[in-house]
C-alpha cells in the first residue's frame, strides 16, 4: 500500500464529515430527521418540564399533608391532656 498523507485540515474535515452522517444517521434512526422534528422536540422538553413540575408539586404536597397531620395529632394530644 502507498504511504498516504494527511493534513490535519484534511483530517479534521473527515471528522466533520463522519460526525455529521453519524448525528444525521442517529436522528433518522429515532425519527427526529424530518421537518416536523423541531415541533416534536419543543413538545418532549414541554412534557419533561411538565413532569418536572408535577413531580416538584407532589413532593410539596406530600410534604404539607405530613405537616398538616404531625400538627393535628399534637394538636389533639394536648386537647386530650387539658380535659382531663
Amino acid at each position: 500500500m502507498a504511504d498516504i498523507k494527511l493534513s490535519s485540515e484534511e483530517v479534521e474535515e473527515m471528522l466533520d464529515n463522519a460526525a455529521r452522517r453519524g448525528a444525521k444517521e442517529a436522528l433518522r434512526s429515532i425519527g427526529l430527521l424530518d421537518d416536523a422534528a423541531a415541533k416534536d422536540i419543543i413538545e418532549m422538553r414541554s412534557l419533561l418540564e411538565a413532569w418536572r413540575d408535577t413531580r416538584r408539586s407532589i413532593w410539596s404536597t406530600v410534604v404539607k399533608l405530613a405537616t398538616v397531620g404531625v400538627l393535628t395529632f399534637i394538636a389533639g394530644a394536648v386537647w386530650m391532656t387539658m380535659g382531663k
